[in-house]
C-alpha cells in the first residue's frame, strides 16, 4: 500500500509540476507577445517596468524552467529530483507574492498558482518523509516496502 501511495503521489507532483510549465508558458507567451495578454499596462505605474516582457520572460524561463526541471527530475527518479521540485514550488509561491506586491492587482489566478505551489510543496514533504503516515520517503530507483501499522 505505501509503495502504491508514494508511486500515486510522485505522479501528482509531475503532473501538478507540468501543469505548472504549460501554463508558464503560456502565461509567458501572453506577457511578450500580446504585452500582458490583456492585463492593463497601468498596473505596471509603480514597478520598475514599462512593458510585461521581462516579466513574461522570468515567468517562462524561471518559473517555467524550475517547473520543468522539477517534473523531470521526478519522472527520471533523480536524486535531486525532490529538491528541484521543492525549488520549483517555493519558485511559484515567490512569483505569486512578488506579482501581488508590485501590481496590487488581485485575480483569481494568483490563488490557483499559489494553491499548486502550496501543493508542489506537500508533495515534496510527503515524498521526503516529513510526513510519513502519506507515503514512505523517496528513494530514488530503490523498491521501499513501509513496515505494517
Amino acid at each position: 500500500m505505501a509503495k502504491i501511495m508514494n508511486r500515486a503521489t510522485s505522479i501528482a507532483l509531475a503532473v501538478m509540476l507540468g501543469f505548472g510549465v504549460v501554463s508558464s508558458a503560456a502565461g509567458a507567451i501572453l506577457l511578450i507577445a500580446a504585452n500582458g495578454g490583456g492585463i492593463p499596462t497601468a498596473y505596471l505605474a509603480d514597478t520598475p517596468f514599462d512593458s510585461y516582457a521581462i516579466p513574461g520572460v522570468i515567468l517562462g524561463v524561471i518559473v517555467g524552467g524550475t517547473q520543468m526541471l522539477g517534473a523531470v527530475g521526478i519522472l527520471r527518479r533523480w536524486t535531486s529530483g525532490l529538491a528541484l521540485a521543492a525549488v520549483a514550488g517555493f519558485g511559484m509561491l515567490i512569483w505569486i507574492f512578488v506579482e501581488l506586491a508590485l501590481l496590487r492587482e488581485y485575480s483569481w489566478l494568483q490563488t490557483l498558482y499559489f494553491g499548486l505551489g502550496v501543493m508542489e510543496l506537500v508533495a515534496v514533504l510527503a515524498l521526503s518523509g516529513i510526513v510519513p503516515r502519506i507515503v514512505t520517503p523517496w528513494v530514488p530507483g530503490a523498491v521501499r516496502i513501509a513496515p505494517a501499522s
